[in-house]
């Protein structure tokens, strides 16, 4: 990804692992050296490349966990 700096700042949790070690992970990243955000989405396993995915700021999160808190799942 051409332009675009990251740094994993916490590995948070694995949700799954798909073909070839690739997993679905949560982690705080930082992007382009702004705030950490909460980040979810496909990463290889040297973190070298990563899918599409979702950044969430902590209160988004909150929010998620309140929806996911209240499905009969």
């Amino acid at each position: 990804m051409a332009g675009i700096t990251y740094e994993i700042t916490e590995e948070i949790g694995v949700l799954s692992e798909g073909a070839g070690g690739w997993q679905k992970e949560l982690n705080l990243v930082s992007w382009n050296d702004r705030e950490p955000k909460y980040d979810l989405r496909d990463w290889a396993p040297d973190h070298e490349r990563m899918r599409k995915g979702i950044t969430l700021s902590a209160d988004e999160l909150a929010e998620l966990k309140a929806i996911l808190n209240e499905m009969d799942i």
